[in-house]
């Protein structure tokens, strides 16, 4: 059944439920107009806008920071634009500046002295302000202050609050932390500081290749728990700040995992995929401390005629692209 909204109009149906109908969006650089169509013909309200920070590994002291925080450069200037097109829609928007790096995991930073964490936070800390101030020049609905930056927040907690206090003087959005699934988010001592509770949400779902629809959905089972106690505990709802599932028949046993990261015996199947977006739709859409979802990743270069060759976790022009239309075009 087609879902699309065909009618170009923009529902906002956040404003009558509270689910962010949300989808991580790269490559602005064509016909902008067009992409922003392409996203509200399938319901997708909030728009993830990730700028990268980089350092070379996890182990790199200082990583790239601003000449000057809250002076645009011309790199900056695109997000702006970015994000004032967005608008022009009246969609809503998530900044989420994300650390890369071309060597190691963001979330086992190291450092061999406490003058190495120190100056690492610093050259983290301009940049979030950086953004903050952009976040606020903009009026951008919510800021994400990290994602996925475990050993820092272990290591440096009075640090991290004291950025947020700070975050806090200089922006009046929503603000939240991208917590990797795999427990991290029990380590977060600043959760009652935030508005949502955010996860990186690629939980291992099977076991096997090639799942049906009720394997999957029964996977989803043993992971609920957790989450719903924290949203309990802290009063807040709980935001995947990430999710989403490659096109290959392994993509719900390890969703995590890059293309790069996997070898040539994994298959394209896009029924995999479109299965794992609806049992994950049935299987938290509804639940009340459930605040929604940014899907990863639509790509406004993706191609119709070459959506059957990849194995990319973009949905755009396969079928867990209508899944997304079809529940994201409902209201509770």
């Amino acid at each position: 059944m087609d879902a699309e909204n065909h009618s170009g109009i923009f529902q906002n149906l956040f404003q009558e439920d509270g689910k962010h109908r949300g989808m991580t969006v790269f490559h602005w650089n064509i016909n902008r107009d067009t992409s922003l169509n392409q996203l509200i013909k399938n319901n997708i309200e909030w728009v993830a806008v990730v700028p990268f920070l980089y350092q070379e590994t996890d182990t790199t002291e200082v990583m790239y920071t601003p000449d000057t925080m809250g002076v645009w450069g011309k790199r900056d200037s695109v997000f702006i634009d970015v994000i004032n097109s967005i608008y022009e829609r009246d969609m809503y928007v998530m900044l989420k500046p994300h650390l890369w790096m071309r060597k190691g995991w963001r979330s086992d930073i190291k450092h061999n002295s406490e003058q190495g964490w120190e100056d690492w936070f610093e050259s983290y800390r301009c940049n979030l302000i950086h953004y903050a101030i952009m976040a606020e020049h903009t009026g951008v609905d919510m800021l994400c202050i990290g994602t996925e930056l475990r050993s820092s927040i272990l290591k440096q907690p009075k640090m991290w609050s004291s950025l947020i206090d700070e975050i806090r003087e200089i922006y009046s959005g929503k603000l939240t932390y991208a917590a990797n699934w795999d427990a991290e988010y029990a380590d977060i001592p600043f959760w009652s500081e935030m508005d949502f509770i955010g996860i990186q949400a690629y939980y291992p779902l099977t076991s096997q290749p090639y799942p049906e629809l009720h394997e999957i959905q029964a996977g989803w089972k043993k992971h609920l728990r957790m989450p719903e106690s924290f949203s309990k505990k802290y009063q807040k709802p709980v935001l995947f700040t990430e999710i989403g599932y490659r096109s290959d028949h392994i993509a719900t046993i390890e969703p995590w995992l890059w293309n790069s990261q996997l070898d040539s015996t994994s298959i394209q199947c896009t029924k995999t995929q479109n299965l794992a977006y609806e049992a994950l739709f049935r299987e938290l859409w509804h639940k009340e401390w459930f605040a929604g979802m940014f899907f990863w990743q639509w790509h406004n270069t993706s191609s119709d005629r070459h959506h059957h060759e990849n194995r990319d976790f973009t949905p755009r022009f396969k079928p867990a692209e209508n899944t997304i239309a079809r529940w994201y075009g409902k209201s509770d």
